[in-house]
């Protein structure tokens, strides 16, 4: 279970997706840059590739992490070591989701998946929306103070930010006049983060 209390021990914090290829990858190497030494993150699938997606690689690249030398993981990999978060990013894995041992809060922050797109410049701008989209959420996971918030609070909390407009890559990213990101627009660069 977190710690409520005033506690500096990393969080650590699993995300599970079907092949671990693509969505959960890109939220693990999201975290462990945004978050380092706050969380301690790995990610895992029912079904692990045998690859990360090379687009979820130059996806992140573009945003200034470097994630070639990773590969997909199984569930027994990491089910039994002990987890304060767990958040699934695909539906599959939401239904089918593991028995973590502890008492884990669980959440799940669905993202589309970019790799089944057939046309590869439409498969490129998933790619860049999934890494905005889990950015974001994962900026709104990282303003809330974990420590001081009660088990219940955090639950809510990022439950709520799978499902907040805000998290789902329609809002303004970047400067203001970068404006909104849809299906139709192409998408501006990543910038890294400073």
């Amino acid at each position: 279970m977190p710690d409520t209390g005033q506690s500096h021990e990393p969080l650590r914090v699993l995300f599970l997706c079907t092949a671990n290829a693509a969505r959960s990858q890109i939220a693990e190497a999201l975290l462990t840059k945004k978050g380092a030494g706050r969380f301690v993150t790995a990610s895992a699938g029912e079904l692990p590739a045998s690859a990360v997606h090379p687009m979820a690689v130059d996806a992140l690249r573009e945003y200034g992490i470097d994630w070639s030398e990773r590969s997909p993981k199984g569930l027994e990999a990491v089910v039994a070591e002990p987890w304060d978060f767990v958040i699934t990013v695909c539906e599959r894995a939401k239904e089918q989701c593991p028995a973590i041992p502890g008492t884990p809060v669980y959440a799940d922050w669905g993202v589309e998946d970019p790799t089944i797109i057939d046309d590869e410049a439409r498969r490129w701008f998933a790619f860049r929306r999934t890494v905005q989209q889990l950015a974001r959420r994962i900026d709104l996971m990282l303003a809330v103070s974990m420590e001081k918030l009660a088990r219940q609070a955090q639950d809510d909390e990022l439950r709520g930010i799978g499902r907040s407009p805000e998290s789902d890559g329609s809002t303004t990213i970047g400067p203001a006049n970068a404006g909104t990101v849809t299906d139709t627009q192409p998408v501006a660069p990543i910038s890294p983060p400073p």
